[in-house]
């Protein structure tokens, strides 16, 4: 199981690790608000431990930018010395799926993780379906009408995002911010990696799926028009 920690206080951070790993865990870590939803939107992980008091962004903000930028499958757990009713409820609002107060018992952080991850086995969505195109999130086996598709790593990722988002519109800003963050090679890098996910996706088929909203973004949808 891979774990994504996102937390600014180093003693804090150095001592989940630790434990963590000593549990079993594969850990990577963050230190700020954008540093964090960059690994996040960039990297797959199984769950997030999210503080909430961060530099660059807080933690409600990154949990709110990961469930509109189609990573809504990602259990987040908050960590947060706030323990006031309205926080814990703004966290969850945000879309979290646990809350955990500082200070707090190692043994309890893993004994969440562990509650959330049984719990996320159940009813996590892993089987992507738009139309006659699957995606199976957990061999990246993508197929068109019971044809086999190949795509390189990123354009997996934005396939990912464009299916989990579907039928909606996903903004330019989104999609460059999920697949770079802060670091978009050039304002034609994402026009390139559509053009090659067209390619593959849509030009061996009579029915085009991948549609350009000009001067929003893209849908992936069985017609340009789907609501």
């Amino acid at each position: 199981m891979r774990i994504l920690v996102i937390e600014d206080n180093r003693d804090i951070l150095a001592n989940v690790l630790d434990y963590l790993q000593l549990k079993g865990f594969s850990v990577d870590c963050a230190q700020d608000g954008l540093s964090g939803l960059h690994l996040a939107s960039s990297g797959h992980y199984d769950l997030i431990v999210l503080d909430i008091m961060l530099p660059g962004i807080d933690g409600y903000q990154v949990c709110k930018r990961l469930r509109e930028d189609g990573r809504s499958e990602v259990p987040i757990l908050m960590l947060t010395a706030r323990d006031a009713l309205d926080d814990r409820l703004q966290g969850l609002n945000a879309g979290a799926d646990d809350y955990l107060i500082k200070p707090f018992a190692l043994s309890e952080l893993v004994a969440r993780i562990e509650a959330i991850l049984r719990r996320s086995r159940g009813s996590r969505k892993r089987q992507l379906q738009v139309a006659d195109l699957s995606y199976d999130l957990d061999t990246l086996y993508v197929s068109r009408a019971g044809q086999p598709l190949k795509l390189n790593p990123l354009g997996l990722k934005l396939l990912a995002i464009l299916m989990q988002r579907s039928p909606a519109v996903v903004r330019r800003e989104a999609l460059e911010e999920s697949l770079w963050g802060d670091d978009c090679p050039d304002s034609d890098s994402l026009r390139s990696h559509i053009h090659q996910l067209r390619q593959v996706l849509d030009k061996p088929f009579p029915t085009p799926l991948l549609h350009t909203i000009h001067g929003v973004g893209y849908r992936l949808a069985e017609s340009a028009d789907a609501v």
